[in-house]
């Protein structure tokens, strides 16, 4: 019986580390395939066509072929978005965890899953529902635009956001939760300096999950107000272009091998930016650890 336990300990370990490792490989595959295929398109040429660079960040002349506006479009989506989810997001989730009685804690948790099954080309359609019942009530001249996109991805990604933000404070030891409250602090500030600080990683994770989501999302932005070769967003309600989309539609529409190239090279580009909002998020959590950790000390002293 012991031989048999011990086999099994040793397969389960084999079988760990089997996974990991392919899951690895099949990462190192991709990013492989990405970049044979897209490094060679990296240049100016790939941003700002043939137009001048200065000219084309500044307004002064389109960037033709380039694909400048789509990472503008894509930077302004995802921060536009982020700002309309984060606060309700880690509003619901705090609210979830700390002050819901138990019957609308089911109540609102059974809503949070039904929202976070909701496929994303359904989201689409419901952004343009809404602006098609908006022309025929209250806005006539309502039209799909950039905020559209930008309040359905917020919808979107808010599971992430309260299910991590609920799950990370509830997962808090019993003398984290009442260590602020033992020095005198109010319910509300135990929260601030205390619980939330301490619950940061579980939050940060589902930051950086909704922070994806809103970058590649094709679905939703296809219906509400992505258009190819639309130029850079002057204004909330404009028509833009996005990574995602213009991706899409080199993808199947390409006439030549250099929309091709284009193509991998805007999706390399695309994968670059989201790490980098990774890269600033997980800099954002070191700085907001390392603060209370400080606090934690001169709190011992």
């Amino acid at each position: 019986m012991d031989e048999m336990h011990r086999f099994l300990d040793h397969g389960f370990i084999w079988f760990s580390w089997l996974a990991a490792l392919l899951t690895l490989g099949a990462l190192g595959l991709f990013l492989g395939f990405l970049g044979v295929n897209g490094l060679a398109a990296l240049n100016l040429g790939l941003f700002f066509g043939e137009a001048s660079p200065w000219q084309v960040i500044m307004g002064g002349q389109p960037a033709g072929e380039g694909i400048w506006p789509a990472c503008v479009g894509t930077v302004y989506l995802v921060v536009l978005s982020s700002l309309l989810a984060l606060p309700l997001g880690i509003g619901s989730g705090v609210y979830l965890a700390q002050y819901a009685s138990p019957a609308p804690k089911r109540l609102f948790g059974f809503a949070v899953d039904l929202l976070a099954g909701i496929p994303s080309i359904l989201m689409g359609l419901f952004g343009f529902a809404l602006i098609l019942f908006l022309r025929k009530t209250l806005f006539p001249q309502a039209n799909t635009c950039l905020l559209l996109s930008a309040v359905c991805l917020a919808l979107l990604v808010l599971p992430y956001l309260i299910l991590t933000t609920q799950s990370s404070l509830e997962g808090l030891p019993a003398p984290i939760k009442v260590a602020g409250l033992s020095l005198g602090f109010t319910p509300w500030q135990n929260l601030v300096h205390i619980l939330l600080p301490a619950a940061s990683r579980g939050i940060l994770s589902g930051i950086i999950l909704a922070v994806g989501r809103a970058a590649e999302d094709t679905a939703v932005i296809l219906l509400t107000g992505v258009v190819a070769n639309a130029g850079t967003p002057q204004s909330l309600t404009d028509k833009y272009a996005a990574l995602p989309f213009h991706i899409f539609y080199l993808a199947a529409e390409h006439r030549t091998t250099g929309e091709l190239a284009q193509a991998y090279g805007a999706a390399l580009i695309l994968l670059l930016l989201t790490g980098t909002l990774y890269a600033i998020a997980y800099w954002l959590h070191a700085t907001l650890v390392n603060k209370w950790e400080q606090k934690n000390i001169m709190l011992r002293r």
